[in-house]
């Protein structure tokens, strides 16, 4: 046997070790993308991609924003480890059934699980999936940011962040899952696309044509521009007003601590439609004022007609910012008395 031939099939031989060594959602990410190629777009009567439809992102509840330093720079689990997490999802399930049975609602009722996924992480880049670190002007604004998460005595409103005062949750933060209220809707008209939020009940109103953004307007969720590349959605947005509002992202596994945001960040999302019920979403964070390196995410989104958008009546009758005050200033004029005060709350 020649040295080419014997180097090519010792290299055929290496190849299909690889790919049985290969984690399955590796391999199953490579069918997903002969999947997408292969998909017939369904078109908008006016000619555009189709992305219209309830897309709840509840399903990913439990995927945590930054990676476990434990998986390194893996973006998927193994088959072993992905069973692993098929289990504790549905113990964390079985909360409902169970309080039900006890005719009582607490967690099980209130927080949305979510469902085992086979990728480490939201983060993609950096490689290793960790959160980039702050600048020196990022930690200095940081101090001086309210937020119910991480504080410890509350004297006024502007102790809380907008997510506390049902404000807004703000971007990129709507667009991950959190514990409830997970509903996203894609409606679109003639040159605009729109993404309804049923946390907080905001609309994100997005344009497809090249219309001018006024450079004295800026916004909490900021200005963005939509474009068509392919069947592919992207979206640019700017003009972000750069008020220390959000804490962070919120999701679970978000870094400790609060991030702010600043008017030079500049988010770049991607959607594109790969099945009838499904959607590769990716979203790009640069703000160099508050990062070191910029940062990307991605997921999947499934498509559930069935799922019910709900009024987000957050601030009626909603007491709990008044709550925090007068309990966290009892506690500080009575040190010597045993407080009932709500610790920060974890994510």
């Amino acid at each position: 046997m020649s040295e080419r031939i014997f180097g090519a099939v010792a290299a055929g031989i290496a190849l299909a070790a690889l790919a049985t060594a290969l984690p399955a959602a590796a391999q199953s990410d490579k069918a997903q993308s002969a999947k997408a190629s292969s998909y017939k777009m369904p078109k908008t009567p006016w000619g555009e991609p189709d992305l219209q439809g309830l897309w709840p992102i509840g399903h990913m509840a439990g995927t945590p924003l930054v990676r476990p330093k434990e998986f390194g720079t893996r973006r998927f689990f193994t088959e072993e480890e992905f069973k692993q997490r098929q289990q504790r999802d549905e113990q964390l399930a079985e909360r409902y059934d169970n309080e039900n049975k006890e005719n009582k609602i607490g967690m099980g009722h209130w927080d949305e699980s979510g469902q085992a996924q086979r990728i480490t992480s939201f983060i993609v880049e950096p490689e290793d999936g960790q959160f980039p670190e702050l600048t020196d002007w990022a930690k200095e604004q940081a101090k001086t940011m309210g937020s119910s998460w991480f504080r410890t005595t509350w004297d006024r409103p502007e102790d809380f962040d907008t997510w506390d005062r049902c404000i807004t949750r703000g971007l990129p933060a709507s667009m991950f899952p959190m514990h409830y209220n997970n509903g996203i809707q894609i409606v679109q008209s003639p040159g605009y696309v729109v993404i309804r939020l049923e946390m907080i009940h905001e609309a994100r109103i997005i344009p497809t044509t090249n219309q001018p953004l006024d450079p004295a307007v800026k916004q909490w969720l900021g200005s963005s521009q939509g474009h068509w590349e392919g069947n592919t959605l992207v979206v640019e947005t700017t003009h972000f007003n750069g008020i220390p509002a959000m804490t962070n992202i919120g999701t679970i596994g978000s870094p400790r601590g609060n991030v702010p945001e600043s008017t030079e960040l500049h988010l770049t999302e991607r959607f594109t439609r790969i099945s009838d019920d499904e959607m590769e979403y990716s979203i790009h964070v640069d703000d160099p004022k508050v990062l070191k390196q910029p940062w990307t995410a991605a997921y999947n989104w499934k498509r559930d007609p069935e799922y019910g958008m709900y009024e987000y009546a957050c601030a009626e009758g909603d007491e709990q910012v008044r709550n925090y005050i007068v309990t966290s200033r009892y506690d500080r004029a009575h040190p010597d008395e045993k407080s009932q005060q709500q610790a920060p709350r974890q994510q």
